[in-house]
């Protein structure tokens, strides 16, 4: 979604609470609306944008600026949370957008952090490992004020990994001697303190989201669907009940994931029919060896088989389509794991799958959002759905300050149970009236903020 539009949720969430007199009871009148205003001025607005340009001496010889950001959107619940994007789109806008959506992630998940987010405006491909290293060691260098395990914890994000987490940490300790720098990021390789599970905890529980909803969710609460009205009940019992075909956009480390996760799920009865990247669409209505293409991900650049040799040669099976056309496949379900505005206003009336899962931020529109919720497709968000990542770093920033570590089975079990918390809360509400699942989220989340600006006198 763009700014506008996730504002434009963020201020009709409020508007339903404004006129909700269960919620903050004690404010009456003119005063509440007072208060109110003052909420939507908070919740829409950053408290803060750092950007700069990095100068770097490339190998050949030349010196260039690189347009940098960190955004902090909001501290309220916790310490400024968000991953640093390394991609050649990065622009001020799509920080601030993502920064407002970490602090209502935070806030809708119970985790202890506000919200921020970074961006480096490159081609991460396009640039060699000591480039890399200088670009990242850099951003610190510019940043190093204002970031830090009790200001602002970066973590990675599209086009970062551990390695570039491992290089700011240790430029951090450089810069801050004898100050605790353990958790001045997450997302670190294990042996710098990073946590088990970490990379692939967003992919997780992307899955998670979709397996609890329409498995755990709707058998425990069967009885109080069949007799249910609303049109996304409907959705989830009419597909709880039959064998399900997946198609999942992007394979790196969140869609490779989700897709791997399905494939092996002995809850819901999966079949991968389709993944794509930035190159190509891959389908096989048999279903895909999610195992090999992860295998040959892996061992190669990163990119899917993109020609009938390539397959042959890795004994795959699948014909090969269009980069884009994983998103009008025929499928039942269609995780999305690849950039934002990828469902829009020009392919919506397409889009043929009845559920859709935001693995990536954003990547349907609030004009498509609109269009797909009215036919009863049901979203689950990326305030939601992806929030896996961001879990699982509070986990790393805990255990880099207590020195204790969890097994992965462990960091497993506590991001399951904090997402079914989430889902616990949230579904109810979903599935018992007419909002879509985004706008549910998005009021749980500003209720959380709004009761905690309110306690702490921040709306006078």
């Amino acid at each position: 979604m763009s700014s506008k539009s996730t504002g434009s949720i963020v201020e009709s969430s409020l508007d339903a609470l404004l006129s909700d007199d269960s919620f903050l009871p004690e404010l009456q009148g003119q005063i509440r609306k007072q208060a109110f205003t003052s909420l939507v001025s908070i919740l829409s607005t950053p408290n803060h944008i750092h950007k700069s340009f990095l100068r770097i001496s490339l190998e050949n010889g030349k010196v260039i600026r690189i347009p940098a950001f960190r955004v902090q959107h909001n501290d309220t619940l916790g310490p400024y949370k968000g991953g640093i994007r390394f991609h050649e789109s990065v622009n001020e806008d799509e920080v601030i957008n993502l920064a407002s959506l970490m602090t209502l992630k935070n806030a809708l998940h119970e985790v202890p952090f506000g919200g921020g987010k970074g961006g480096i405006v490159i081609n991460p491909r396009e640039f060699s490992i000591k480039e890399l290293h200088a670009i990242c060691v850099k951003y610190v260098h510019y940043f190093s004020d204002v970031i830090g395990p009790d200001k602002d914890i970066p973590a990675p994000d599209m086009g970062s990994g551990d390695r570039e987490m491992d290089w700011m940490m240790a430029e951090y300790k450089s810069i801050h001697p004898g100050q605790t720098y353990r958790g001045s990021f997450t997302g670190k390789s294990i042996v710098n303190g990073g946590s088990l599970g970490r990379r692939e905890a967003t992919g997780k529980g992307v899955y998670f989201t979709f397996r609890y909803m329409l498995h755990d969710f709707v058998q425990e609460q069967k009885k109080w669907f069949t007799t249910n009205k609303s049109v996304f009940a409907e959705t989830a019992l009419e597909y709880a009940e039959r064998p399900l075909t997946v198609a999942v956009q992007g394979f790196g480390n969140v869609g490779s994931v989700a897709a791997l996760e399905a494939f092996k799920c002995d809850f819901l009865q999966n079949k991968v029919v389709a993944v794509s990247d930035r190159n190509v669409t891959l389908y096989n209505s048999d279903g895909l060896d999610i195992p090999a293409l992860v295998t040959y991900v892996t061992e190669g650049n990163g990119d899917l088989p993109t020609t009938k040799e390539q397959l042959e040669q890795n004994d795959i099976k699948a014909d090969i389509h269009g980069r884009d056309d994983i998103l009008t496949l025929d499928v039942d379900a269609l995780f999305l794991a690849a950039l934002e505005d990828q469902i829009h206003k020009n392919n919506v009336d397409d889009v043929k799958a009845r559920i859709i899962i935001e693995g990536a931020n954003s990547p349907v529109t609030g004009e498509a959002d609109e269009v797909l919720s009215d036919k009863g497709v049901i979203i689950i968000p990326d305030i939601l759905a992806n929030a896996g990542g961001v879990i699982v770093s509070y986990f790393e920033w805990l255990q880099g300050r207590e020195t204790q570590f969890y097994t992965e089975e462990q960091v497993y079990k506590l991001l399951y149970d904090k997402m079914k918390n989430t889902m616990d809360t949230i579904l109810p509400q979903f599935f018992g009236d007419p909002f879509p699942l985004r706008q549910n989220c998005y009021i749980q989340a500003v209720m959380k903020l709004s009761t905690i600006l309110y306690r702490q006198g921040k709306l006078y």
